[in-house]
């Protein structure tokens, strides 16, 4: 007996001592060094094989693709946008920006993101809606369909969408999807072969090709674009699949948010999917070069002025980029931050901003969902739901289906409508977008919209907080502490 104590004591301390080494070799955050450390502590043998493929750091190689992509209709958008700049604006559009200036700099700077101006925005809730207006866009195009998602489902939606896509690739269109394979459940070759023998072009994006053999399974492409003909441009939290019409008895009606850009905000998207193209394919014949239909010059461009700035981020980049500008206007609010998330799991910095955001007297509000898509994740949201709560933050429980909007609106003046949710994962290991609109009447009519989701809200109070049990109290407080790996 004393020799099986003898060989369990030294199997703990050789994998206690191998845990320290694996954690360390990487610069991480401390928290994130701390789940890691729970993890294979407490988990010997089988820790390691869970950190082997989702605790490394992004392949080297595909590091390399995604920052050595080139740039191929970013000049000529800037040339636009400063021809576009020139002209008078209306003093709305010009205070709104100037409100925003340091944050639009900011994120240009890091990110080569012009603000756009002449743009009309529409924005969608619902997802028959948002669907029937995008399979008419995508009838309607002339000359190119691009489509980028997370996930596109083998389903009923998605073959739908696959077999219009079909259509347009034998009408002698350019069609070409890119999408994250481990987000994609049944999206193999076999199901995207009708549309490659019509001559369209589909690619997993970098991360997700042979995610097996390189032990990398925790970088994804969580962005949602899709630009048509260079003019029309979609983003914002939508997948293709059955249950985002609502069709999913597990989560009911599906509550989310998209937005649907007419205008020079397009080749902002269009200049990310090129170069999240560009990343993913194998060979230089494969890569997308400039042309103008990509990037078209002389088309009726909406005279609406609705200043538009699109933002994209992810693990190639060595500063959370996007995180940090929300985090901005967070601090610089002053009478109200408005924020609808799937999940709730700031991390030190952000739940900083919120907290002294709101003790200097501007009202923050946050929707999160009341059922959970994935049980570790949704028990880390409630306890910082409860956290927030408790520090005089509203925090709304959506109780008409599944709240997946990623959205927020500052002082009812800027908003954001993108595929960022408010977790470790979307700040620092997802590859996101965001469309940021420094415009007053988009972002009263998000007003708008918060205010009639509350209708369907239970706010959270300390008495439903004090009526949660103990055991639910330590899966919350258990989840929390691996939140930064969730």
């Amino acid at each position: 007996m004393q020799i099986f104590i003898n060989i369990v004591i030294l199997i703990f301390l050789l994998n206690t001592i191998a845990a320290i080494i694996t954690v360390f070799h990487r610069r991480r955050s401390i928290s994130t060094t701390l789940a890691w450390l729970i993890v294979l502590i407490l988990l010997p043998i089988i820790g390691f094989i869970i950190f082997a493929f989702f605790g490394r750091g992004i392949a080297q190689e595909n590091l390399f693709a995604i920052s050595n992509a080139e740039h191929v209709g970013l000049e000529r958008l800037k040339q636009m946008v400063s021809k576009d700049l020139a002209k008078k604006r209306p003093s709305a559009a010009n205070e709104t920006t100037k409100k925003a200036q340091r944050q639009i700099d900011y994120f240009n700077q890091s990110e080569d993101a012009p603000v756009t101006v002449h743009n009309q925005p529409k924005i969608f809730t619902d997802g028959k809606a948002k669907f029937a207006a995008l399979e008419q866009d995508i009838k309607a195009a002339k000359e190119t369909i691009h489509l980028e998602y997370y996930s596109f489902f083998d389903d009923d939606l998605g073959r739908q969408i696959l077999q219009l896509l079909t259509q347009k690739a034998q009408e002698g269109l350019e069609v070409r999807v890119i999408y994250d394979r481990w987000g994609s459940p049944g999206a193999n070759k076999k199901f995207f072969k009708p549309l490659m023998e019509a001559g369209g072009q589909v690619m997993p994006f970098i991360t997700s090709q042979n995610a097996i053999t390189k032990y990398r399974l925790n970088y994804h492409l969580h962005r949602k674009i899709v630009v048509i003909d260079g003019k029309i441009g979609w983003t914002g939290g939508f997948n293709i699949g059955d249950q985002y019409l609502g069709l999913k008895p597990k989560f009911g009606y599906w509550r989310d948010t998209h937005v649907r850009i007419v205008g020079y905000a397009a080749l902002s998207l269009q200049e990310r999917f090129v170069l999240d193209w560009n990343a993913s394919v194998n060979r230089h014949h494969e890569k997308i070069l400039f042309q103008e239909k990509y990037f078209p010059i002389n088309w009726e461009v909406p005279e609406d002025i609705t200043p538009i700035q699109i933002v994209s981020d992810g693990p190639d980049n060595n500063f959370d980029t996007l995180k940090g500008g929300l985090m901005s206007f967070v601090m610089n609010a002053q009478k109200s931050v408005l924020i609808q998330t799937p999940y709730l799991i700031p991390d030190d910095s952000m739940l900083d901003a919120l907290l002294v955001t709101a003790r200097s007297g501007t009202k923050v509000k946050i929707m999160i969902p009341d059922k959970p898509d994935h049980p570790f994740i949704y028990r880390a949201t409630q306890f910082y739901a409860n956290l927030l709560s408790e520090k005089n933050i509203e925090v709304y429980i959506y109780n008409n289906g599944f709240m997946h909007a990623k959205t927020a609106v500052f002082d009812h003046q800027i908003s954001a409508i993108g595929s960022m949710n408010q977790d470790y994962r979307s700040y620092s290991l997802n590859f996101e977008a965001d469309a940021f609109l420094y415009d007053t009447k988009v972002s009263q009519q998000l007003t708008k919209i918060f205010e009639e989701d509350i209708k369907h809200c239970t706010l959270l109070t300390m008495e439903i907080i004090n009526q949660q049990s103990r055991w639910l109290h330590f899966k919350q407080l258990f989840s929390r502490l691996l939140s930064p790996i969730l």
